[in-house]
């Protein structure tokens, strides 16, 4: 039951330091190293809607800008413009 809790209170706290990342464009990609580490230090995956809105590889947060989208082959291409890395997801 507790550990339930923490679960909630845990996601409840990397929703909310997303929505700082969206505003606080100075701080939002501490914000994204903030979020992951909340989410690895209870072994929990992020939410799906939130996975494909940073950079896997710097932690980039995406805002206009500083990504590109393509789709191709059933799949979405996130391109990174910070360290030119892309990152693939299958649409279903």
């Amino acid at each position: 039951m507790k550990k339930s809790k923490s679960r909630n209170e845990v996601l409840n706290k990397i929703n909310e330091l997303f929505y700082k990342a969206k505003f606080d464009h100075k701080n939002a990609d501490d914000y994204v190293r903030k979020a992951r580490r909340l989410a690895m230090k209870i072994n929990m995956p992020l939410p799906k809607d939130l996975k494909r809105k940073f950079c896997k590889h710097c932690y980039s947060f995406f805002r206009s800008g500083n990504y590109r989208v393509r789709t191709r082959n059933k799949t979405v291409v996130y391109y990174c413009l910070n360290c030119k890395k892309f990152s693939k997801f299958i649409i279903r």
